[in-house]
């Protein structure tokens, strides 16, 4: 949101806190002087309120530095800790959007997340990030890599191979347990192309339009999801085209690579533009994506009125057919289904305030249990990968874990398939016995219930 669309916020309401346009085009953006200061300003007053420490790690580890410092305060902590503070830092907003009181319009004008942004961005000129974490944020350029040998590729990443995974570990720095994701060959842009969609035109919501924007994980990860999105919006009566220009910059953004990512705004908001004007709806088929598109683009270009318009034009998976389910109806679901299902609501699902529209697209299903848990999974994008964060990715999930084994559900979803994938291996970590159970994405779980997979 823009620093003048909430000019008459106040604090303590129930509006999303304001968020100010990143300054990263400016020198002093990158002063270290300046940056040292702003973080002492800030971390003086996270330590004075501690409301965020059972979010993630950055905070114990912060209140863990000064508490143990000299005098208990800041002022005998050397900055050179401030580094381990940032680095747990994944970005996931909850901070910001959930529990800080001192968020804008506050005088004191708090961003944490922005701030270990900054911080992260500050190292990224000096060069002193990792060369290996920056070519595993080439999400889209690896993915176009795998799909031509996945066979190989997969056999590689299973985390069951001892020859290729502690290579992985010691080169890469992939904790060998991780469980990484498959790649396809066929991806979602050409199994789209392939597969020709009968739309429902009998359904209310018949004549809408939409792009799905593709994104690296379900073009490449997952195109069975894309797939089952085009097959049930098409039950819905809707027209879709599958889009996808590149990645929307996410894992750079997770690395301070602001430029990279701004250069990937620019060129996705041009190619979506013309579908735009010709009345198609924008929908975003991960959170993190739709939460990059339509919060974090227009922070970073906040004069792209072409960027402004996308924002505007997006939607989240769950948000659109939730917008359906509201403006036109959708059609009723053929099949109850009665498993008992395990719903985690996705940090940058949450971090877009629109409620949580996953758990009510699931309430559209007869019979359905469900149990929802809104806390974070651990994971942190390729964060929870590493060897360095994994025991502390697993740490952090396991309240989310333990609660759902406590519910024994037949299958675990997320939005985010990170999260479900890591929420899956919590699990095993806990009941060995059982092995990694099966996730679903919501919308699937949705699909079967209209017996459209």
């Amino acid at each position: 949101m823009s620093e003048g669309a909430g000019a008459n916020l106040k604090e303590g309401g129930l509006h999303a806190p304001l968020r100010h346009p990143l300054d990263w085009k400016n020198p002093d953006f990158y002063d270290e002087e300046k940056l040292d200061a702003e973080l002492r300003r800030v971390f003086d007053i996270c330590h004075g309120c501690r409301r965020c420490f059972n979010l993630c790690e950055s905070f114990p580890t912060l209140f863990d530095l000064i508490d143990e410092s000299q005098s208990g305060e800041l002022d005998t902590v050397q900055s050179e800790g401030f580094k381990e503070v940032a680095d747990n830092c994944t970005l996931c907003d909850l901070c910001f959007m959930t529990k800080c009181p001192y968020v804008p319009p506050h005088e004191f004008d708090l961003d944490f997340p922005h701030l270990m942004l900054r911080y992260k961005a500050v190292e990224q000129k000096k060069g002193e990030t990792s060369w290996i974490s920056g070519q595993l944020s080439e999400t889209d350029r690896n993915g176009k890599i795998a799909s031509v040998a996945p066979g190989l590729v997969n056999w590689a990443n299973h985390r069951d191979n001892k020859y290729t995974r502690p290579i992985l570990e010691k080169v890469a720095g992939i904790d060998s347990r991780t469980e990484i994701p498959q790649f396809h060959g066929k991806t979602f842009l050409l199994r789209a192309q392939d597969e020709k969609i009968v739309i429902n035109t009998t359904a209310p919501a018949y004549g809408r339009k939409a792009v799905l924007y593709a994104t690296c994980f379900v073009n490449y990860n997952n195109p069975d999801l894309g797939m089952t999105a085009r097959r049930l919006l098409a039950h819905f009566g809707i027209e879709t085209e599958v889009v996808y220009p590149g990645c929307c910059g996410m894992p750079q953004f997770e690395q301070g690579r602001l430029p990279q990512v701004a250069t990937s705004a620019q060129g996705i908001s041009e190619a979506m533009k013309p579908w735009i004007d010709l009345g198609y709806d924008i929908v975003a088929l991960v959170p993190s994506c739709a939460l990059m598109m339509k919060f974090e683009w227009p922070l970073l270009l906040p004069e792209n009125g072409t960027i402004q318009k996308l924002a505007e034009s997006t939607l989240d998976l769950s948000e659109y057919i939730m917008t359906l389910q509201k403006s036109e109806g959708l059609p009723a679901p053929v099949n109850a289904i009665s498993d008992p299902v395990t719903l985690h609501i996705a940090c940058h699902a949450r971090a877009q305030n629109m409620g949580r529209k996953a758990e009510e697209m699931l309430k559209l299903i007869p019979e359905i249990q469900l149990n929802v848990i809104e806390r974070c999974s651990g994971h942190g994008g390729t964060w929870g990968f590493m060897k360095e964060h994994y025991e502390v990715a697993l740490k952090v999930g396991k309240p989310v874990a333990q609660e759902a084994l406590k519910y024994q559900p037949a299958v675990v979803t997320s939005e985010c398939p990170l999260a479900a994938t890591h929420i899956a291996q919590g699990l095993e970590v806990l009941e060995p016995s059982q092995g990694l159970m099966p996730t679903q994405h919501p919308l699937e779980i949705l699909a079967r219930a209209y017996g459209v997979l």
